[in-house]
């Protein structure tokens, strides 16, 4: 079969549905690839690095599968042969008026942006590699617009302090957002209505703001979900807040299917500084910024700058392609079991089912729902319910007095064995106590996440015992000391290079190849 790669017929938009790197994958696939002319300009993909890859410079819009960044234009769709697969982002859940259209022609429409958000779909999500894009893009045009320092300085002129941004949304969008504006120096705020990202916001260096409501609760699906009046009377204030202290905020909160909702309004803008720059990246659903201008940049009386680009990912559109055709590649290699360039469409993979719009023609759309979970299923019903339970009990800390009991019969009976030792077993023993607590002291203050690291490192002290035992193992006269010297040299050789060989695979994790 024959893969198209359009031309985006879209003003302004400079993606492409894949690169001379990614038609390479295709054509191992075994795909034919026929490319636009001048398709891939507007990102730096000339047409000889495409014909270098193996494609051919033609007419896509007669392939089998045609590929696309944005729905065709009409005069596009009008073209595509009958049969033909077309594959987008189609935004089926806003876009009402190309799902009806797309189901009046004898095609198959498979929309990107429609891959469900589960595990195994996650290299075919392009929703997340393109907010990746444009949240990194966000803070360079905030930043561009800011006109000022993200970091602090302190210089002969004067001190200038830290910029203060706010990320409003912790999906793949507002992380990008809070890595890069926190790379910049900047300080970093960021809230979400799933607590779960508290972790994720801290770990790129952000201060995550709880709004603390009773309709909190971790999400069942990995997306916000639309909260209710207390929760949003309480996010209100927040923001009102906000926007009082920080310099630049960052808007990326979006429903599925849905029209983005209002979170800053106009009162929350005019309280911000003059010079304060407001990127409002749902701008193209409605946005979440009153004020907000699809597409432009507007300067308030106050002199607060809104940005409604709806164009972020696109705007490093080199990047972004690779990032889209990468995704494409991977949606194409499920759908193509055999490898010999025959798109087969299973409507029983739960991914492909639910990113087919029109299937032959037929109207498809919307796809049954997925059930995903993010967080842990509830226990079953009956006795194996109630076994957790009994688990937990088990596994209570111990209490006070039950601890201080233990450890005095524990030292009774040290003492007993002491009064009975000969004196040259006394001194190992009273050795082996210290080590003890010592051992335990050490570990027992470490956090559970480092044990791992921590332990392979450590049983390097093995090797106090292959120094003790290479010293007994030479005993004369006395075959059981030389037997367990050869087991004790033998046991903590296996723990010191185990050890060393754990420590060197987890740092190989963290090394670039």
């Amino acid at each position: 079969m024959i893969i198209g790669i359009l031309k985006e017929a879209r003003t302004g938009e400079r993606r492409v549905s894949a690169t001379p790197q990614t038609v390479t994958r295709l054509i191992d696939l075994g795909y034919e690839v026929v490319v636009d002319p001048g398709a891939g300009v507007e990102a730096s993909f000339l047409d000889a690095a495409y014909t270098a890859s193996g494609a051919s410079i033609d007419n896509a819009l007669a392939a089998d599968i045609v590929l696309g960044v944005n729905p065709p234009s009409r005069p596009q769709l009008e073209r595509l042969r009958p049969g033909a697969t077309l594959i987008g982002m189609l935004n089926p859940g806003i876009d009402a008026d190309l799902v009806k259209d797309l189901a009046k022609r004898p095609i198959t429409a498979l929309a990107m942006d429609a891959v469900p958000r589960i595990s195994r779909a996650q290299s075919m999500d392009v929703l997340s590699s393109m907010g990746s894009v444009a949240g990194y893009r966000a803070v360079l045009e905030a930043g561009h617009q800011f006109g000022r320092f993200f970091t602090g300085q302190v210089t002969a002129a004067g001190k200038v302090p830290p910029t203060k941004v706010l990320v409003v949304g912790a999906g793949v969008a507002g992380l990008a957002a809070i890595g890069t504006a926190r790379s910049l120096g900047a300080i970093v705020r960021a809230t979400d209505p799933r607590p779960e990202v508290a972790d994720q916001v801290e770990s790129l260096g952000g201060q995550y703001i709880a709004i603390e409501s009773p309709e909190v609760e971790i999400s069942s699906t990995g997306y916000a979900k639309e909260m209710g009046d207390d929760y949003k009377e309480r996010e209100a204030r927040l923001y009102a807040s906000q926007c009082e202290e920080v310099d630049i905020i960052i808007t990326t909160a979006l429903i599925p299917g849905r029209a983005a909702p209002r979170l800053i309004d106009a009162a929350m803008v005019a309280s911000m500084r003059s010079g304060s720059v407001v990127v409002d990246m749902a701008a193209a659903n409605g946005g979440n910024v009153e004020g907000t201008v699809p597409g432009e940049v507007v300067r308030t009386d106050n002199g607060v700058i809104l940005i409604g680009y709806t164009d972020l990912a696109g705007r490093m559109p080199a990047q972004a392609s690779q990032l889209y055709g990468t995704n494409v590649v991977n949606l194409l290699k499920l759908m193509t079991p055999d490898g010999d360039g025959q798109l087969v469409l299973d409507q029983t993979d739960v991914v492909q089912r639910s990113i087919t719009v029109v299937h032959d023609g037929e109207l498809t759309w919307p796809p049954p729902p997925v059930h995903v979970s993010a967080t842990p299923a509830a226990p079953a019903s009956g006795k194996a319910a109630d076994a957790p339970v009994e688990a937990s009990e088990e596994r209570r800390p111990m209490s006070p007095a039950r601890r201080a009991a233990l450890l005095g019969v524990i030292g009774a009976a040290f003492f007993v064995v002491a009064a009975l030792s000969p004196p040259a077993l006394l001194g190992h023993l009273t050795v082996f106590a210290l080590a003890i607590v010592v051992g335990f002291y050490v570990i027992g203050k470490v956090h559970h996440a480092l044990h791992t690291p921590l332990m392979s490192v450590t049983n390097a002290i093995s090797g106090i015992i292959v120094v003790g035992a290479l010293l007994q193992i030479g005993h004369r006269g006395d075959t059981a000391i030389t037997a367990v010297a050869a087991v004790a040299i033998l046991l903590a050789s296996i723990n010191v290079f185990g050890g060393f060989a754990v420590t060197q695979r987890m740092l190989g994790m963290f090394q670039r190849s």
